[in-house]
């Protein structure tokens, strides 16, 4: 026996549009009610001095959803007829529950818009379309309910599908079909209605049973998020999640994000038995051929069809929090199995949803409201654009203190600025110029000084104590007659790096003038002491990637805790930076990526100045770098 497929829709209109006694009557005429319910709500029907029994009482499930005659909550449903199986998200009409609305249409591959036929399309109808178009929700019906209150007008429900379809032009929604209904009475619902013989298409309960869904989903890119690691015992070692996208088969080679090592599958493990493939939407753990260092958060893709991978990146964003969003703090942002510090590092604006009009002078988001952002992520992502797969391409936001779901995105694809375009353009090198070899080799430097070159790369928040730690250590390495010099974060912006100032770009660039001018003086034996907060990983590998012999590049992380470089505030930026004043401030409105292996690690909210400079002697004369 063939295995029946599964849709899964939401219905949304504006309230009282009769949603939930839509759905109440498919649930009815398919059978998919006990007697005892179907008792239940008859009996409270009769309480609340109806006449018929109020089959929008199954999905109101809430008292106070009863009591209002409206919806609340998103109520889940689930029926099935011989043809196929159904889940339903009944969503909230009410502007005040858009968020519901959102959290409904989420994973849905039809909607069913209700319009009240006597009131024709009303801005919450079209307030609805245009988010379901934001969430990429595929095919759209508009059922024009209520269809007795106008005498079943044709003309009605054409002037309405008209109006409908004028709006709709701005939408990216792929197809839409109108059907006439009376929910009330059954008309079109499930049965052709022989009151509106003028209508001769499909009934509502056809149209789902018949829509095409499977090409929405995508079986091309493979991507596997890591959830858990599976150890019984000694003999087995497997990676459980849920595949979002794609499909692999044993034996085929796979890559493992963020490390890029390979291997092949070795099996696919369910709790059914093992598999030759997997399927979309399926859990199951995988099982390699090589031993992999693999940890939650990680993710498992095919080696030459890559997502992409970035801490910067342009969305779409729904805010669901009664609190205003803020520019001047971080957030938790979840995708897929992994969870990350996220910042919002620009707002380019919020949509009027009557109008779809931009609200480009937007300086925050307020519940409800919808818009375009820039979002900053303390780690990179793995992901792909929310229009090619929805599973790798949306996530949500979290408040740190109250846990508080704050907002649900959609990633449009990596942030470039003009900056960005320019810099990618740009000759790296002056053409018509040759490296001039030193007349004195580096070895003979080191004969002399006794002591090997380096550079000792401070890096950590502003106010952690790198420039108080790097001059004690500066002081003691010129006692013990080391050759040695200093490249400070402020002191470079007076003349080498004035004309920079603290966005992303501009910090990169400070930081690769930075890493040439320690690279020349490397060169010539130094020990450079650089002390710059150099937020991002991917800056930091650049300048060690100058030198040639890396290990003479010793990544110094200076740790503190946030609160306590607060405290410290030594030029009072965090204060300005809080406030508003400063913006792109590390650690507040802008990410800091922690170093993943430092050479050396110093705790300056535990350990002395003493104590730190103390443990970097220790280093360097352990690993030879300083003779004794």
């Amino acid at each position: 026996m063939q295995k029946k497929s599964l849709l899964r829709f939401t219905t949304t209109g504006s309230v009282d549009d009769g949603k939930s006694t839509l759905l109440g009557r498919l649930l009815a005429e398919t059978g998919s009610i006990f007697d005892d319910q179907f008792a239940a709500i008859e009996a409270t029907s009769k309480r609340s001095g109806k006449q018929e029994v109020d089959l929008a009482l199954l999905l109101d499930g809430l008292s106070a959803e009863r009591e209002q005659g409206i919806t609340i909550d998103v109520a889940y449903r689930y029926f099935a007829t011989q043809k196929r199986n159904f889940i339903i998200a009944d969503t909230p009409g009410h502007e005040q529950y858009t968020r519901n609305m959102v959290t409904g249409a989420s994973t849905a591959e039809l909607a069913i818009i209700l319009i009240d036929a006597s009131k024709g399309v009303l801005t919450q109808s079209r307030r609805h379309g245009f988010i379901l178009s934001l969430l990429q929700v595929p095919r759209l019906v508009v059922a024009v309910n209520k269809m007795d209150l106008v005498d079943f007008s044709q003309e009605v429900y054409e002037q309405i599908v008209q109006d409908y379809m004028d709006f709709s032009e701005k939408l990216d929604i792929h197809e839409i079909f109108f059907i006439p209904v009376s929910a009330l009475n059954g008309d079109n619902v499930v049965s052709p209605s022989p009151n509106m013989p003028w209508y001769e298409r499909e009934t509502l309960l056809h149209h789902l049973e018949n829509v095409h869904v499977a090409a929405d989903k995508n079986l091309v890119d493979f991507r596997f998020p890591v959830q858990y690691v599976l150890r019984p015992d000694s003999t087995f070692r497997g990676f459980s999640g849920t595949v979002v996208s794609g499909k692999v088969r044993c034996g085929e080679e796979v890559a493992v994000l963020p490390s890029g090592k390979k291997s092949r599958i070795k099996k696919i493990v369910t709790h059914d038995g093992d598999l030759e493939e997997t399927r979309i939407e399926q859990a199951v753990t995988l099982q390699l051929e090589d031993e992999i260092d693999i940890s939650r958060g990680d993710m498992i893709v095919r080696p030459h069809n890559l997502p992409h991978a970035s801490n910067h990146f342009d969305t779409h964003l729904c805010w669901m929090d009664e609190q205003p969003m803020t520019l001047t703090g971080h957030y938790l942002l979840k995708h897929t199995t992994r969870t990350v510090k996220a910042y919002i590092s620009h707002i380019h604006y919020t949509v009027d949803v009557n109008t779809l009009h931009r609200q480009e002078a937007a300086t925050t988001f307020t519940l409800n409201d919808i818009g375009r952002t820039e979002i900053k992520t303390a780690q990179p992502l793995f992901f792909d654009a929310y229009r090619k797969n929805r599973g790798t391409g949306n996530f949500i936001l979290i408040d740190p203190e109250t846990n508080r779901t704050v907002a649900a995105g959609m990633i449009r694809g990596e942030a470039i600025s003009i900056q960005d375009i320019q810099k990618s353009t740009q000759t790296k090198k002056s053409s018509n110029v040759v490296w001039q070899e030193g007349a004195i080799p580096l070895t003979k430097y080191v004969e002399r000084n006794r002591h090997k070159p380096a550079i000792l790369w401070f890096t950590g928040l502003s106010g952690a104590g790198k420039s108080t730690v790097a001059q004690a250590l500066l002081k003691r390495l010129f006692e013990e007659n080391c050759d040695v010099m200093l490249l400070d974060g402020d002191n470079v912006r007076h003349g080498l790096c004035g004309d920079l100032g603290f966005s992303i770009n501009d910090r990169s660039e400070n930081i690769r003038r930075v890493g040439e001018v320690a690279k020349l003086f490397y060169q010539t034996g130094h020990i450079v002491v650089c002390t710059f907060i150099s937020p991002l990983i991917q800056d930091r590998t650049i300048a060690r990637s100058l030198i040639e012999d890396e290990q003479g590049f010793y990544e110094i992380y200076v740790k503190c805790d946030l609160d306590v470089c607060i405290r410290r505030d030594p030029k009072g930026l965090y204060s300005k930076a809080i406030s508003g004043e400063i913006s792109d401030f590390t650690g507040i409105s802008s990410p800091y990526e922690p170093p993943e292996a430092p050479e050396i690690v110093i705790e300056t909210d535990l350990q002395s100045v003493e104590q730190s400079v103390e443990t970097i002697i220790r280093h360097l004369k352990d690993s030879l770098f300083l003779f004794s």
